[in-house]
């Protein structure tokens, strides 16, 4: 970040009176600009013991499997943008049950929610998707899965089975060398 988007001037790093980590601040105004996680939601939609999953039409990951989710907009809860996501990506409508992952993805400054979820009608591929599909437990493609906070939500709803047995909280991070 080089400049304030309240007033255009410049900004610098520095600790705000009263805070205890680095921001940034406006030299001119003293705007403070706090750089917070991104939510990430998504749903695992099923139908009769299968999971609709993605294929990804766009980067990161493309060509890889994925359940339906993105980045959660403003004026809608993390149930209505995972349902939304799956509308977008995968042209299905769902019913969405419980939270059952919550994933923290620290070097992506990310949180990614994942919600169970009943397939309503027919599904086709979004602009998102090059593909959408339903797997059974024993045909989904683990090792072309896009995302490692995706293959978590997975296999935590196969353990689960769909009941709803709480919220899985897992935290994801670079292995460092």
């Amino acid at each position: 970040m080089k400049y304030c988007s309240s007033c255009g001037q410049q900004v610098s790093r520095q600790v705000p009176d009263g805070d205890t980590h680095e921001r940034w601040v406006c030299s001119a105004c003293g705007m403070i600009h706090y750089q917070n996680p991104l939510v990430v939601v998504g749903c695992v939609p099923e139908r009769d013991g299968r999971i609709l999953l993605c294929k990804r039409a766009i980067e990161p990951r493309y060509g890889y499997w994925t359940v339906p989710a993105g980045f959660m907009e403003l004026g809608e809860s993390t149930a209505q943008g995972a349902a939304r996501e799956t509308l977008e990506e995968a042209c299905a409508e769902v019913e969405i049950g419980h939270m059952f992952a919550a994933v923290d993805v620290i070097d992506a400054g990310q949180v990614h929610l994942f919600y169970t979820a009943k397939l309503i009608g027919d599904f086709a591929a979004g602009t998102e998707s090059l593909d959408v599909r339903l797997f059974s437990e024993n045909e989904i493609p683990w090792d072309d899965i896009a995302f490692h906070s995706g293959r978590y939500a997975l296999q935590k709803y196969f353990e689960d089975r769909g009941e709803n047995k709480g919220v899985h909280i897992h935290e994801l991070r670079r292995a460092r060398s």
